[in-house]
């Protein structure tokens, strides 16, 4: 196989675990929350994480790789307009990004401690919840303006 269409293949496969990740934790952490059952809520928190570190922290860590090697390989300037904005939003990605999975561990322990002692939901996750949903609308838009940038190139000065 060509090296260049490998290390494209696996940036596109990157940017898919990103995209895909993410919007699959947050579909199910936002679908156990609608339960209000706590036990529920542990139960996928604690897959979430997992998730989130094994698939998006690996993605996370490819994707500036696979882009470098990629710009280089094809004689892109990293001065390009599109590829200056890609890497600022990535970097605003990774601003709510890394709040976000502090957030779902602490989700995790509190609807833990819950459901151990058979208690409703305190305060506390109810306020870590509405901070993790709202970091998650700027990150995944971000992340769809990657893409957009990715595919079009545009010279935008």
């Amino acid at each position: 196989m060509d090296p260049l269409i490998l290390l494209r293949w696996l940036h596109v496969l990157g940017a898919c675990v990103l995209l895909g990740t993410g919007a699959g934790i947050a579909f199910f952490m936002v679908m156990a929350h609608r339960t209000k059952d706590a036990r529920l809520i542990a139960h996928t928190a604690s897959i979430v994480v997992i998730a989130d570190w094994l698939f998006t922290a690996s993605a996370v860590i490819a994707q500036p790789i696979t882009g470098a090697l990629l710009a280089y390989q094809l004689g892109w300037s990293f001065s390009e307009s599109w590829i200056v904005l890609s890497l600022a939003l990535y970097g605003l990605t990774g601003a709510f990004w890394l709040p976000v999975v502090w957030i779902q561990h602490r989700l995790r322990d509190l609807a833990r401690a819950a459901a151990a002692s058979n208690a409703p939901l305190p305060d506390a996750y109810h306020t870590l919840y509405r901070i993790w949903f709202a970091c998650g609308f700027p990150a995944f838009l971000a992340v769809l303006a990657i893409l957009y940038l990715m595919l079009e190139r545009p010279a935008l000065w």
